[in-house]
C-alpha cells in the first residue's frame, strides 16, 4: 500500500527511477480500487442507464498522470528513455526487466536506500 501512496504523491514526477515492486504494487492496488468501485457502482444501482462505469472512469482519469509517471520512472530504472513506453510490446517488456544495480543516467538505485538487516552477533 505504501508504494501506491508514494506513486500518488509523485503524480507528475517523470524523472528518477521506480523499482519493479513500486510499479507492480501500484498497478495491483489500482486494479483492486477499480474493481471495488465497479462493484459498489453495480451494487448500488448508480448510473444504471450508462454502458460505462462512471466511477471507474473518474478513477482512471484521476490516476492517469501517476500511471504515466511510474511507467516512465520504471523505464528509467532499466536505463532506457521514458519514450520507450510508447512502443507497446517493448514498453510492456521493460516493466518486467530488473533495474540497473547502482546509479545510472536517470538517478540513483531505488533499492540503495533499503538497508539490509544485520544479524545480531551472539557474545
Amino acid at each position: 500500500m505504501q508504494e501506491y501512496i508514494n506513486v500518488i504523491k509523485k503524480y507528475a514526477v517523470f524523472t528518477g527511477r521506480a523499482s519493479r515492486r513500486e510499479y507492480w504494487m501500484f498497478y495491483l492496488f489500482s486494479l483492486i480500487v477499480a474493481f471495488v468501485l465497479g462493484f459498489v457502482e453495480g451494487l448500488s444501482g448508480l448510473f444504471e442507464n450508462s454502458d460505462q462505469s462512471v466511477l471507474g472512469g473518474i478513477y482512471n482519469l484521476a490516476v492517469f498522470l501517476p500511471s504515466i509517471g511510474v511507467a516512465i520512472r520504471r523505464a528509467h530504472d532499466t536505463n532506457k528513455s521514458g519514450w520507450w513506453i510508447l512502443v507497446p510490446i517493448y514498453g510492456f517488456f521493460l516493466m518486467f526487466l530488473p533495474g540497473d544495480k547502482g546509479d545510472n543516467s536517470h538517478g540513483s538505485d531505488p533499492y540503495a536506500d533499503v538497508s539490509t538487516p544485520v544479524a545480531p552477533t551472539v557474545t
